[in-house]
């Protein structure tokens, strides 16, 4: 099993004390990347729940290559990272949301001490309050931990906030603040040695929400942004006014500070404020040296800044919402992660980008502004990458196997100042079967009804083996959304389906020429349209070879011949609109998914033009083997299932010709996800049984998260005989671990559909006429059916 797509940048990293590793929390793990290389080093496995702090802290001569790491999962885990190894273990037993170490004694000082220092660690942590019986909301705590004599002082509790808070220490080691609403509390923080949790606090007010806190690195100086854009700065912060241990100033209690209007210990004669960016601050930094510090927002512009002047100005535009920025204690590199899981290795001080480590792009968070706006990954099946939509318009190409970013495609030109209100969509990407070819649709929205706009792209790879634009058409559905788009799996030829009731089959110029017509401009052009009673398009797919197009119009599937566009047969009705349609591999089958308050999948048998079986489920995706007579579906569970699946979703494995599923996985985040069938490594053993070993299923989930698995495999098999489930068990917000389980039977009887009534129509001449106005049927099969039609009634006037 291959598993990827993880989270970069939940938390900040850390880099090594040489600078030659950077340490990135992902998921339950933390990944160690080369800074030369960008490449994955190793990683560091055994959290059970999201990693939230890695910090790098040398202790002594023998250690210098340690670090610590914090989780959900509630322990502490100290590391010798280059082996990988884990060395120590903390248990807290709570969640643990931020980790901070302050610089610990200097080799002279540890030359002096008797035995090792202690190592000092502040956590934010989530506690439930269980004084009674009364159920009463999460809060969180600010505490101190010893992590070399570890139940000396870990019920030390610096504060009790809402919600866990992120903690941020001073460069020197002298001060600890968090940001809570409107305030910002600081601790001077004691000396190692020791025992009381704070020598004093101060608390710093302001009139809008903070967002993020940083400190000087030698002065007493700290910088706080807020959710309008300022950024603020205290100079001397504390210097008149700090409480004690026990928060008492001229007998004055400390707390009074949170009521309204009190002022007391504010410094606000100390503070001046700087405006640049437009929306929330989301990263603040000091320089090494102190005389600057750099500000990110949603612009994903990094600003420089002069502490003693000022002046500013702005560095290269990095394109993406920035959120952390960290110095190499090599001062030659720093890291920025930005919002778009990408994490980018600068060449200082010229911020260079040198190195980039490019996670997969997150979900849109659009994905409902339009009807249409699918929001769906495509897979190009023959390499093993899938493609996604991002919020700068781009179109990524990530490969699954090698669990890297390989290049981006801009679709349309974007606007780089970050707006509230989304103007411009992309709604629609699609690849052709042995990735060559790709479809994409952008939707402008209309303003107060005026001004939209669709287009439709189609794209080819070009000498660099990247997407270029072929061709460019505006409108090719009148004003009508486009739901899908399907590409011929030998030709190049592709259809294009709308909510206005038409569908549309387009042609390569290339593929005319190949004809014997000589046509001067290259590109695609329209080969057919078609409609059915003026019933919206909403779903196309090609058979395995290409010689039956299948279009839903709305209940119904229609079946043409893409070659000469003639309407061939129409079959069934749902009860639902159909969504997506799906031929079985080579096999005589359809698959259909229809959504509503009565969702439904079907399955059709193209020779004897009827349902074979059905389901009553609400299916999420659906994939099917290129040349197998197996597909694979994920349904998403009810909220009130009364089984015993462990998670929200289940995928089902199944041989077209068998209601039965062969095998099933239960999965989490199962709303977004996609599934789809790729070819397999060429490394990898065959199998003896016939069934060949390059037919892999990968499962994406809604945070685009995947797993990479053999169903055809020993442990599928397995699974047919033993009705036992493989259960992908999320340890996290991010990564899965496998793990074997017995799990209730899939209830057939209860989810089968109560009737399975669907045929051809027995009546042909009422539905003849109903295709294309330009494309008839042949005169002879048009005079039988007409006559056919007189007999019936003939027939009915007599009875």
């Amino acid at each position: 099993m291959i598993s990827g797509g993880l989270n970069y940048v939940s938390s900040a990293p850390a880099f090594s004390k040489d600078g030659k590793r950077l340490l990135v929390c992902s998921g339950t793990s933390v990944s160690v990347f080369s800074t030369t290389t960008g490449s994955l080093v190793s990683s560091l496995q055994g959290h059970t729940a999201l990693v939230t702090a890695v910090v790098v802290v040398p202790t002594t001569a023998s250690l210098l290559c340690c670090c610590w790491t914090a989780s959900v999962d509630g322990t502490i885990r100290q590391w010798d990272y280059p082996v990988p190894e884990c060395l120590r273990i903390l248990d807290l037993r709570l969640p643990i949301f931020s980790l901070v170490v302050p610089s610990v004694l200097s080799t002279r000082e540890e030359k002096d001490a008797k035995s090792s220092p202690n190592v000092i660690a502040y956590v934010s942590v989530e506690s439930r309050n269980t004084q009674d019986n009364r159920p009463k909301p999460l809060f969180g705590q600010i505490r101190k931990c010893n992590l070399t004599n570890f139940h000396s002082v870990s019920n030390l509790i610096l504060r009790e906030t809402e919600q866990p808070e992120s903690l941020t220490i001073s460069p020197s080691g002298n001060f600890l603040g968090i940001k809570d609403k409107r305030k910002l509390h600081i601790w001077k923080v004691p000396k190692m040695d020791s025992d009381s949790a704070v020598s004093k606090k101060i608390t710093l007010h302001h009139t809008k929400t903070f967002t993020v806190i940083a400190f000087h690195p030698t002065e007493r100086i700290v910088a706080a942004g807020d959710v309008t854009g300022r950024i603020l700065i205290w100079r001397g912060f504390g210097a008149q006014k700090f409480t004690n241990s026990s928060g008492l100033v001229n007998r004055r209690p400390a707390d009074n500070d949170d009521k309204p209007g009190v002022r007391e210990n504010d410094d606000a004669e100390s503070c001046c404020t700087w405006h640049w960016h437009s929306s929330g601050v989301s990263h603040l930094s000091f320089s090494s040296d102190g005389a600057y510090f750099y500000s990110g927002g949603k612009e994903g512009v990094l600003m420089l800044w002069q502490l003693d002047t000022g002046n500013k100005k702005s560095l290269p535009r990095i394109g993406s919402p920035l959120l952390y920025f960290v110095d190499s204690p090599e001062s030659s590199l720093s890291s920025l992660s930005c919002a778009d899981n990408q994490i980018h290795i600068l060449k200082m001080p010229s911020m260079e980008i040198i190195k980039s480590i490019s996670g997969i792009k997150p979900p849109l968070l659009s994905q409902d502004i339009c009807e249409g706006l699918s929001n769906r990954v495509s897979f190009d099946c023959s390499s093993g990458s899938v493609a996604v939509q991002t919020e700068n318009y781009r179109i990524q190409f990530y490969s699954l196997f090698a669990n890297r970013g390989l290049y981006e495609v801009q679709v349309c030109e974007r606007n780089h100042q970050p707006v509230d209100e989304v103007t411009l969509v992309v709604s629609l990407v699609e690849l052709s079967v042995d990735g060559s070819l790709m479809g994409t649709v952008e939707v402008k929205l209309p303003e107060d009804g005026i001004g939209g706009l669709v287009c439709l792209k189609f794209w080819e790879l070009d000498d660099n083996q990247r997407f270029s634009v072929s061709t460019l058409i505006y409108e090719p559905h009148r004003d009508a959304n486009i739901s899908a788009v399907a590409f011929h799996p030998t030709r190049r030829m592709a259809v294009s389906s709308s909510y206005g009731g038409d569908f549309k089959v387009w042609v390569c110029k290339e593929e005319i020429e190949n004809k014997g017509q000589k046509l001067q401009n290259s590109g695609w052009m329209c080969h057919a349209v078609g409609s059915y009673k003026n019933k919206a398009m909403r779903a196309a797919a090609f058979s395995a070879d290409g010689s039956v197009l299948a279009v839903a119009a709305d209940t119904v599937i229609t079946l043409w011949d893409p070659n000469n566009n003639v309407l061939v047969a129409v079959i069934g009705e749902t009860p639902m609109p159909i969504t997506s349609l799906v031929f079985a591999g080579s096999s005589d089958y359809l698959l259909s998914v229809s959504h509503g308050s009565k969702p439904q999948l079907s399955v059709w048998s193209m020779s004897k033009l009827a349902a074979s079986w059905s389901y009553r489920l609400h299916i999420e995706a659906i994939s099917s083997a290129i040349d197998l007579s197996y597909f694979a579906v994920l349904v998403i569970l009810p909220e009130s299932n009364d089984c015993t699946f462990k998670g929200d979703g289940i995928i089902l494995f199944f041989n077209v010709t068998d209601p039965v599923p062969v095998a099933s996985w239960s999965v989490t985040k199962a709303k977004g996800g996609a599934l789809a069938f790729l070819k397999g490594e060429p490394s990898e053993p065959a199998i003896t049984d016939g069934i060949p070993s390059q037919k892999l299923l990968a499962y994406i989930n809604g945070d685009r998260e995947y797993v990479i698995l053999h169903p055809y495999g020993k442990e599928a098999r397995e699974l047919s005989t033993t009705q036992d489930d493989l259960v992908f068990e999320e340890t996290g917000q991010s990564g899965y671990t496998s793990i074997y389980g017995k799990l209730p039977r899939f209830d057939l009887k209860r989810n089968m559909a109560s009737s399975i009534s669907f045929a051809a129509s027995e009546r042909p001449w009422e539905s003849i006429f109903s295709g294309s106005s330009h494309s008839l049927p042949p005169l002879t099969k048009l005079c039988s059916e007409f006559l056919e039609s007189l007999l019936e009634k003939r027939t009915t006037s007599i009875v």
